[in-house]
């Protein structure tokens, strides 16, 4: 009887992880559509993406684990390469954007990024 209980649990934490990454995908989409300039447009693709494919990763991880009793090596370390690149290469990206010169949203309030600019232009 509690291996039931237990199949069930496993189950809907199956499920779960992937409507969580499946609805972190749909809204970084909308998003992406959604969003004024390049880097609010980043920053639904860059996290959502993050969330999003490692939940359904994790979500495969798990089915192969239960169903199958197969521990997925690659799905282990793509789990590990989404969660260690996706941000930095987000943050890399939106970085190039500001220095190439790609204009803020106009009803932004602060652009701290410039006074780092500066200082970092007088430094060199």
């Amino acid at each position: 009887m509690s291996g039931t209980w237990i199949n069930l649990i496993l189950d809907i934490l199956i499920c779960l992880s992937l409507l969580i990454g499946t609805f972190f995908i749909i809204s970084g989409s909308i998003g992406i559509l959604r969003f004024p300039d390049v880097y609010t447009r980043l920053h639904a693709a860059t996290k959502s993406a993050t969330l999003g494919v490692s939940g359904i990763m994790i979500g495969a991880f798990l089915f192969l684990y239960v169903e199958h009793d197969i521990v997925s090596g690659k799905l282990l370390l793509g789990i590990l390469f989404v969660l260690l690149t996706a941000p930095v290469s987000g943050h890399m990206i939106g970085r190039a954007a500001y220095r190439s010169g790609v204009p803020l949203w106009e009803d932004s309030i602060k652009d701290e990024y410039a006074k780092e600019v500066e200082a970092e232009k007088k430094q060199s």
